[in-house]
């Protein structure tokens, strides 16, 4: 276990760059002292930043260039455009062991792409997944593929399976993996051939890391029997999309229900500490951070939207990845 992890930060990327980037920065060093930042970013809009915030010079280098990726550039336009962008740079830095991990705010197919340039796969995984954290009633869930491979064989949905469970063995090592295909329905007859084939081929397999617990339907995903979920990246994307979206829905529905009448009101100020606890649970914030897994270096996609309070959330997993060694628990999983 490392002392000291040294995280590139593409500073340029996301929704009010670099600010809520440097507030995430100065925010997360407040709760860690073992993190060195190696910050990638125009300088002359950094600097003047930086300066005023709580973040100790010892903890943090900034590396100057003016380019960046747009978010409106496709990913072959940023790839083309890219080696001496921020992100470019970052990737690179993790690329040459100049830094542990890589996070990113910015174009989420442009991070895939440059990251897939630079960074080579781990030896017999054919393809990355993009893996992200969803609450549940019994604490929180990995689920992948969000949308880095529409097609998956049975081979890729075992490996998601493995790498999964390695991140959440990395993010929470006090508790069992427990995985499940994301399907249509539990019994082992629904689904297509490429699903039933590794139900089939995942209850033979003896893994220490993980138990396998079948199929799990899209309503019984945040029930917290499993923390695992695994999908190909067309199913694991529409599923993404549609919890975020019924989240929205609710919150805003209740935000309107509590201010449309004196008797909401008077409801919300009763129940505040309720609601508090509901808002808190649903706070996408706390899930924020997109972990690109099965290339030889861990990459880190933030949310574009988030606001600083979600970057420096994203940072605390890029520390946990790193300190737990999530890439040797992959490697040594994958046959």
């Amino acid at each position: 276990m490392k002392d000291i992890i040294t995280i590139a930060v593409d500073a340029m990327g996301g929704d009010n760059a670099p600010h809520k980037i440097i507030d995430g920065i100065e925010l997360h060093h407040k709760n860690s002292k073992k993190t060195f930042y190696k910050i990638f970013g125009d300088q002359n809009i950094i600097d003047p930043i930086i300066k005023k915030k709580k973040i100790d010079i010892k903890f943090y280098e900034l590396i100057h260039t003016d380019e960046r990726v747009k978010g409106e550039d496709s990913a072959f336009t940023a790839a083309k455009k890219g080696k001496k962008t921020s992100m470019w740079l970052a990737v690179e830095s993790v690329k040459n062991n100049s830094s542990d991990i890589i996070i990113s705010a910015g174009n989420t197919g442009a991070l895939l792409v440059i990251a897939k340039l630079n960074l080579k796969m781990i030896e017999n995984i054919d393809k990355p997944a993009l893996s992200g954290l969803w609450p549940s009633k019994k604490g929180m869930s990995v689920v992948l593929d969000l949308g880095a491979n529409i097609d998956c064989s049975d081979k890729n949905l075992i490996d998601f399976a493995i790498m999964g469970s390695s991140l959440f063995k990395s993010l929470y090592p006090e508790e069992k993996a427990k995985v499940a295909l994301l399907n249509i329905g539990s019994e082992e007859l629904k689904g297509n051939e490429i699903i039933k084939e590794t139900y089939q081929k995942l209850n033979q397999i003896i893994n220490e890391d993980f138990e396998f617990k079948g199929f799990i339907e899209g309503n019984h995903i945040m029930d917290g029997n499993v923390n695992v979920v695994v999908a190909d990246g067309f199913t694991g994307n529409v599923a993404l999309k549609t919890a975020e979206g019924t989240a929205n829905f609710i919150t805003n529905e209740l935000k309107e229900a509590m201010k449309s009448s004196i008797l909401g009101k008077i409801g919300s100020l009763i129940s505040i500490q309720s609601l508090k606890k509901f808002k808190k649970k649903l706070d996408p914030r706390l899930y924020n951070g997109a972990i690109l897994l099965g290339l030889n270096s861990p990459v880190i996609k933030s949310h574009g939207g988030t606001d600083y309070v979600g970057f420096a959330n994203s940072l605390a997993v890029c520390e946990k990845i790193v300190k737990n060694n999530l890439i040797d628990k992959i490697k040594n999983s994958i046959t």
